[in-house]
């Protein structure tokens, strides 16, 4: 049987405190929660000395800190967001953990089975986050998306609980769909935006249409693996003709808001994502695969 969530003071660690985990971390302690960060290196340094997550505009939410999850605390929540690459070295710790659920929030493309086999299927979640936010000199800079782009999660009561602590968020039963579409998605037009903010300039023809095709073969290995391709608008987009997807990157990167939101993410995540796709493909990704950053 789910556990219920309650309003407030809930026990919730948050593995990963960059800019996505700072941020709920941050909202979920204002609403009353008991949150632990745990970090590493500086980051965990910068959280001993202020206990507390800070933005750069000064504002102040007191946090537990830790440079390890605690195995023997019954947390509501453990919350992990660091990079999808990097969380193999974490499953053991979490599988041991005393966690009555364990939300995996992060970009991937790879089967989810191997998270719900290590940490039992019953307590494992996934989550993505609609949020822009960096870590500046120690100091968390986000902005939080609402309207109509919530933040996912694959249980209606962690939906309700974000929404309640200032993060709107909505239930998906499907994520491993959803964040294989996201996946498809947002790695070429993320790469679009960084060329643009790289080169000062809007894409040409050439590069806008060589990273539409990298879209539509994402877009349909997502349908390959048996996935559905969601939510709907998406389903529409795989099925543009790649010259009006190519007009639409070409004119995306001649705003600056696009370019100015598309272009803070880390290529390297960008890279591995490709990796993913071009890994679980049958026959290798090669549209994909030709806009790999180095």
């Amino acid at each position: 049987m789910s556990r219920p969530v309650a309003a407030a003071g809930l026990r919730i660690a948050v593995i990963g405190p960059g800019g996505i985990g700072s941020t709920f971390a941050f909202q979920l302690s204002r609403a009353g929660h008991d949150v632990t960060v745990v970090a590493r290196r500086s980051r965990l340094e910068r959280l001993r000395r202020d206990q507390a997550i800070v933005t750069t505009t000064g504002e102040k939410a007191a946090v537990r800190v830790a440079g390890e999850l605690d195995t023997t605390t019954p947390w509501d929540l453990v919350l992990v967001t660091v990079l999808g690459s990097e969380v193999d070295v974490l499953l053991q710790r979490l599988a041991d953990s005393a966690a009555h659920t364990v939300m995996f929030m992060f970009n991937i493309f790879e089967s989810l089975d191997r998270f719900r086999d290590a940490v039992g299927p019953e307590r494992t979640v996934f989550g993505f986050p609609s949020v822009v936010a960096t870590i500046r000199d120690g100091e968390l800079e986000s902005r939080i998306l609402g309207g109509g782009t919530p933040s996912t999660v694959s249980d209606e009561r962690w939906a309700a609980a974000f929404s309640d602590a200032g993060i709107p968020s909505a239930a998906h039963p499907d994520m491993e769909s959803w964040l294989r579409t996201h996946a498809a998605f947002v790695v070429p037009m993320l790469l679009a935006g960084q060329s643009a903010h790289r080169t000062g300039r809007g894409l040409d023809r050439r590069e806008a249409t060589a990273l539409a095709r990298a879209l539509r073969e994402g877009l349909r290995l997502v349908r390959q693996l048996g996935s559905s391709i969601t939510p709907s608008p998406m389903a529409v987009l795989s099925r543009l003709p790649i010259s009006v997807v190519a007009a639409l990157l070409w004119t995306a990167t001649r705003l600056p808001v696009f370019v100015r939101t598309t272009s803070v993410a880390p290529t390297d995540e960008l890279a591995a994502l490709i990796d993913e796709m071009n890994s679980t493909a049958p026959h290798g990704t090669p549209a994909l695969l030709a806009v790999r950053p180095e």
